[in-house]
């Protein structure tokens, strides 16, 4: 059996920057355990395998896995799939089945791309870690975390990020996963999440409203050069630490530029009666390679 493959870059207009995905095409034959195995191969933060759709409506069933296992929604496969898709099959919006639900992106002309996410993101009501362990692991100060209401926080909406805030730049610059501490932290949240994203005020653009960067090393992504479903996940911890009003927000952020794959992500917000109604998050791709895999 041959299956087509593609590689992209996502969340940039240029190559060799943003983050490498793989897909793989008519998959729907491949079991779970020849998705994992062709993901280990490709060694990428995540691959996405393309199927037919359950609903003839809808454009492709995708499965998503990164090296530790499945995912049932990531940001980058998502918009870096329906670009290459768009592309190939002269489409301006695709309509993915994932495992969280239904996701609808909006292609626009030179490769770029809005997906709504299929869950809005929540707080999740959990034990956090203190900031002190959180600081120890991250290799920083218990003074650089938090600023201007945000304070760490546990978000999911499909998959689940610890969100720590950090006051400056450096702090950024400076932080990287420690073990054993590392471990120690994630520990007592009992396996609800093994990533955490770490952020602070602007960037190198002028209109960078966020830097992050995100650790996940017990799901083999020592750091992602972008993530857009804690891109998304971001909307409720800024609806709650900014005390959002109602109406559509943006913010512009920037990820993966400590570890020379610079990222360009833009968050959209639609907020009602103080609450999240809707998260979009947009970004370019751009197509690097394709080849055949034999099994």
């Amino acid at each position: 059996m041959k299956l087509k493959f593609h590689t992209l870059d996502v969340f940039t207009t240029r190559k060799f920057a943003g983050n490498p995905l793989a897909v793989v095409l008519d998959a729907d034959h491949l079991s779970t355990e020849q998705m994992q195995t062709i993901t280990k191969e490709f060694n990428l933060s995540e691959t996405t395998f393309v199927m037919k759709p359950d609903d003839p409506a809808n454009t492709a069933k995708m499965r998503i896995f990164f090296p530790g296992g499945e995912m049932p929604f990531a940001g980058h496969p998502t918009l870096g799939t329906a670009v290459l898709l768009a592309d190939l099959w002269g489409l301006d919006e695709v309509r993915f089945e994932l495992k969280a639900g239904l996701t609808p992106v909006k292609i626009s002309k030179g490769g770029a791309g809005v997906f709504t996410a299929p869950v809005v993101p929540f707080h999740v009501d959990v034990k956090l870690p203190s900031i002190a362990d959180t600081a120890r692991a991250l290799n920083l100060e218990p003074q650089d975390i938090g600023f201007e209401g945000h304070s760490l926080a546990m978000l999911q909406g499909g998959p689940s990020f610890f969100y720590v805030p950090v006051k400056t730049r450096a702090a950024l610059e400076k932080s990287t996963v420690r073990q054993p501490y590392w471990a120690d932290l994630l520990a007592p949240l009992g396996g609800s999440t093994d990533a955490a994203y770490v952020y602070t005020r602007g960037g190198d653009a002028p209109h960078a409203s966020f830097r992050a960067r995100m650790y996940a090393p017990s799901g083999g992504i020592p750091e992602d050069p972008a993530t857009g479903s804690a891109t998304a996940l971001l909307a409720a911890q800024l609806l709650t630490a900014e005390k959002l009003k109602d109406g559509t927000h943006i913010w512009n952020l920037e990820q993966g530029y400590e570890m020379g794959r610079p990222s360009d992500l833009r968050l959209e917000a639609d907020v009602q009666n103080a609450k999240l109604m809707r998260v979009r998050v947009g970004g370019s791709a751009i197509r690097m390679m394709s080849g055949e895999i034999e099994l």
